[in-house]
């Protein structure tokens, strides 16, 4: 791990102040404190900022390189939840892998081609709690919205290619649900200079909070913990929101045996989505007040 450059410093300078030879040339006591025999505009400091400043950058550097190469082998290492993850991700649609192999044969294919073959943009991959089992969310985007791909996608997906390159003995469930349903009822405490009754900005004419909660729901990573703090922390930011309060949360997943909704289930303090994403259920339970 890099070291601050603070750190970096006074390892350069405690020596420097221990040595009797430089003691004698400058006239400092030896053990002395560098910061009270030396001014920061001295040459001597501004020397000892520079190198240190170099050097912290340097193991910066390092501490990067070895993160990248570290994520890099665990998303290339064979039979890993990430490498699951990685393969999902490398999925192209209309393409065949090369004969034992594990990549596609992309031929003559142009770069523009291969780019719109790679139909799943999102996934994560966990290990089922109750058996040998590894559980394989996905989704795609239709006009930069999240969404399932095809059932006929899925089935080349889950029935060939995953049955292709998973490990022998291992059982693969594929999720590619609709997203789930979030259902949330919030009252709002507002500057009633900056937003309407309704929560409409003055100046601007938009609806702050509802662009903030899609916001927030955007930025939530694919199958991330959703934390009712955090949409809360999030609203806090909006122009014209003194405070907010949310009086229910709710969310509703698809049942792969009805292939309809489950009934709408309480968050308490946070929940992942069982497909990976949320998709919020209108802004007419929102209510400002004064």
């Amino acid at each position: 791990m890099a070291r601050t450059k603070t750190q970096i410093k006074s390892e350069i300078t405690t020596p420097f102040m221990a040595n009797e030879t430089l003691s004698v040339k400058y006239g400092f006591a030896v053990g002395a404190s560098f910061d009270s025999e030396f001014s920061i505009y001295s040459l001597e400091n501004i020397l000892f900022e520079i190198v240190a400043l170099a050097i912290y950058l340097h193991e910066q550097f390092f501490d990067q390189h070895k993160k990248e190469v570290d994520e890099k082998l665990a998303n290339e290492k064979s039979g890993t939840l990430p490498w699951y993850r990685t393969m999902a991700l490398r999925f192209q649609d209309g393409f065949d892998l090369v004969p034992d192999q594990d990549y596609f044969d992309n031929g003559t294919a142009t770069p523009e081609q291969i780019e719109n073959s790679k139909i799943i943009k999102y996934s994560a991959v966990n290990e089922a709690e109750d058996s040998s089992r590894v559980i394989v969310k996905i989704a795609g985007e239709t006009a930069g919205v999240l969404s399932p791909i095809t059932q006929e996608q899925k089935d080349a997906f889950e029935l060939t290619y995953m049955k292709e390159i998973k490990w022998a003995g291992i059982q693969i469930t594929v999720i590619n649900y609709l997203p789930d349903k979030l259902y949330l009822i919030i009252q709002i405490k507002r500057d009633a200079l900056v937003l309407s009754s309704t929560g409409q900005s003055i100046l601007y004419g938009n609806y702050p909070v509802n662009d903030a909660i899609e916001q927030f729901l955007k930025e939530l990573p694919f199958d991330g913990d959703l934390r009712l703090s955090a949409i809360v922390d999030k609203l806090q930011t909006v122009p014209g929101v003194k405070d907010a309060t949310i009086l229910s949360a709710k969310s509703a997943w698809i049942n792969p045996d009805t292939d309809g909704y489950e009934s709408p289930l309480p968050i308490n303090i946070s929940t992942i989505p069982v497909s990976g994403y949320f998709e919020i259920q209108g802004f007419q339970d929102i209510s400002y007040v004064v």
